[in-house]
């Protein structure tokens, strides 16, 4: 892989893990144009984690609160019920380690199915137009409460489990449906960011052991470095970009470039 590779897929991997159209989607499109057919793991390992260091940075205070409720939490067994309903953080925590359970499931033991089924770039462009189905239906939400319950954090679980699939968009899917249970759209964003961490957490860990079984070469670690540099700043930018777009209320006009690049895709991959 050039440095110059590295550079646009780590841009693409940072602006599309965050930003609701499928990073996933654009790494298969943008390697079948490239040329790129054969799945690098250890670029995979590289950007996933510049990715991570990026929801890290931007959320380091809520990541904080949640960590020391944690500690507090076994402080506090002798009630934990009370301290579950008083502490916030905690409760966030909680519902965070719940709602990544069904995304884990399908990570460990359908991943290669679905990959198998919906990596070829036709359907990836299918699912782009799904994912641009889901942002637009977001006219149609209204907000009744604002802050996360149980069943919200349960549906972003199932969606963001849904969005393994190449093509659909995991922060749209589970922003969209937790807009659409009427949850706040700003708290739908945070609670969303949050749950990405555990998955590209899982994803970088699964895909450093596939790593261990290869041997990269000394002088294939500079363009991983660089597309790791470029994933970090460009997924920092995408994710103060995309909160700004839901304060506005406009998330549901990335629905339009969805629509334009699945078209686009489906016709050209036919």
């Amino acid at each position: 892989m050039s440095w110059y590779e590295a550079i646009l897929l780590g841009l693409v991997q940072g602006l599309t893990e965050f930003l609701p159209v499928s990073s996933s989607g654009h790494l298969v499109l943008t390697q079948h144009l490239l040329g790129l057919h054969h799945q690098n793991i250890t670029f995979e390992v590289f950007v996933h984690f510049g990715t991570l260091m990026a929801v890290v940075l931007v959320f380091k205070a809520d990541i904080f609160k949640m960590t020391i409720s944690v500690f507090g939490f076994f402080k506090n067994l002798s009630n934990p019920k009370y301290y579950f309903k008083e502490n916030s953080d905690f409760k966030i925590a909680t519902y965070i380690i719940l709602a990544s359970i069904p995304a884990a499931i399908v990570g460990l033991f359908f991943i290669d199915f679905l990959e198998n089924i919906f990596s070829l770039p036709f359907w990836v462009s299918i699912m782009l137009l799904v994912t641009g189905g889901i942002l637009l239906a977001t006219n149609l939400t209204s907000t009744k409460h604002s802050s996360v319950k149980l069943p919200d954090a349960m549906v972003m679980g199932l969606a963001q489990a849904f969005a393994i699939i190449p093509g659909i968009s995991r922060s749209g899917s589970t922003i969209c449906m937790a807009m659409f249970m009427g949850l706040n759209k700003n708290e739908a964003a945070r609670f969303s960011f949050l749950l990405s961490l555990p998955v590209i957490l899982g994803a970088t860990i699964l895909k450093f052991f596939d790593l261990l079984e290869q041997s990269p070469k000394f002088e294939q670690f500079f363009p991983m470095l660089i597309g790791t540099f470029v994933a970090f700043i460009s997924g920092y930018w995408a994710i103060r970009f995309l909160l700004n777009a839901i304060r506005k209320g406009k998330i549901s006009y990335f629905a339009y470039y969805c629509f334009a690049a699945g078209i686009v895709g489906a016709i050209y991959f036919y």
